[in-house]
């Protein structure tokens, strides 16, 4: 009820923005701003709304279907950055530099080039003109970034709230009008808690309105083994005895709390807004509070993407001897086969 009355009192706001965004983009439907097609193929991995769909992870998951076949490379916005411009990606750069989805990518991939541009069509020319033998570009975050053609758009929607049900800015999160999903190629339906049935299917082509040229998919959330932040090479096991801080600054924290309420006796979550980086204080101030926890068998878990922003409080997270837990994920698809063969065959048609 709340977020209906929040939509109908910003309606207003939300048409305006509809309409700026619909200007934007017309200037391109009319041929009055050019986008641009590269000689390498460009996978543009993204979505219709701000955040929460799992992007990072479906990126992952091409690079490791794709690197032992072909040369890729990951451009992306670097948001929230204090630099400007395009930059390559190093492993041992400060998040402030580059953003804290971008580092992490490097930091799983040290071997696969990585770069931050905020204009990707003048990005993706710098990134091919300093690693010649790339062959393949994923352009993360990248469905509204018109400038840029890509060969293959891949638009994802989060199972709990789908586009279709989801309100342009500010009353809702959407970037961009519904019908904006028709530019895509393919359509992931993402977090998926089971694999749905035929009916269920057909039910989301029509809630999803389908184009007969689209494909559809569905892919689910994998929770990996958590390690030490400090010490990567300790494991974590989770008992019912253990008292779990989530701390967190992602856009959808709650399927990683359900994941951890299942396995511990108890659990408190310390959120913050998505990408935020946390001050000194603040990280003092999650201290005090888990130091006040009287359950002596108490960790902090966090996820890889917030480990990133954490790293520059490394040394006082060592002094205070505070126990910090990295829970790595990963997503894999119902109809893998298909998905890796629809993939492969874009690149095996791809033509400049």
């Amino acid at each position: 009820m709340i977020k209906w009355i929040q939509r109908v009192l910003l309606s207003p706001a939300s048409f305006l923005y509809g309409l700026a965004v619909g200007l934007h983009q017309s200037l391109y439907w009319s041929g009055f701003l050019k986008s641009i097609k590269f000689s390498v193929p460009v996978i543009s991995i993204g979505n219709l709304s701000v955040g929460g769909t799992g992007k990072s992870p479906h990126v992952y998951y091409l690079l490791e279907l794709l690197r032992e076949y072909i040369h890729p490379a990951v451009i992306s916005r670097g948001y929230k950055r204090k630099t400007e411009g395009f930059r390559l990606v190093n492993r041992d750069d400060q998040v402030s530099m580059v953003g804290d989805e971008a580092l992490q990518t490097k930091i799983k991939f040290p071997d696969i080039p990585v770069a931050v541009a905020e204009s990707r069509a003048l990005g993706i020319p710098a990134l091919l003109a300093k690693r010649p033998e790339i062959q393949l570009v994923l352009m993360d975050d990248g469905f509204q970034h018109l400038q840029v053609k890509p060969g293959l758009n891949i638009l994802l929607t989060e199972y709990a709230s789908p586009f279709s049900q989801d309100a342009l800015l500010p009353g809702g999160r959407l970037r961009e009008w519904r019908h904006g999903a028709g530019r895509a190629d393919i359509i992931i339906v993402s977090k998926c808690p089971k694999e749905p049935t035929a009916e269920e299917t057909t039910k989301w082509r029509k809630e999803l309105n389908i184009h007969a040229h689209q494909k559809l998919f569905f892919s689910t959330i994998r929770y990996s083994k958590p390690y030490h932040f400090l010490n990567p090479q300790r494991s974590l096991f989770f008992n019912q005895s253990m008292h779990v801080t989530v701390l967190s600054a992602i856009a959808q924290s709650s399927y990683l709390v359900n994941e951890i309420s299942q396995h511990v006796a108890s659990t408190i979550e310390i959120s913050f807004e998505d990408h935020h980086y946390f001050s000194e204080q603040e990280i003092r101030e999650i201290i005090r509070k888990f130091n006040a926890i009287s359950n002596p068998n108490k960790i902090i878990l966090t996820t890889e993407k917030d480990a990133t922003r954490l790293t520059a409080y490394s040394a006082l997270l060592e002094q205070e001897k505070i126990d910090i837990f990295v829970m790595p994920i990963s997503i894999d698809f119902y109809q893998k086969n298909e998905f890796d063969q629809t993939i492969k065959q874009f690149l095996l048609d791809f033509k400049i």
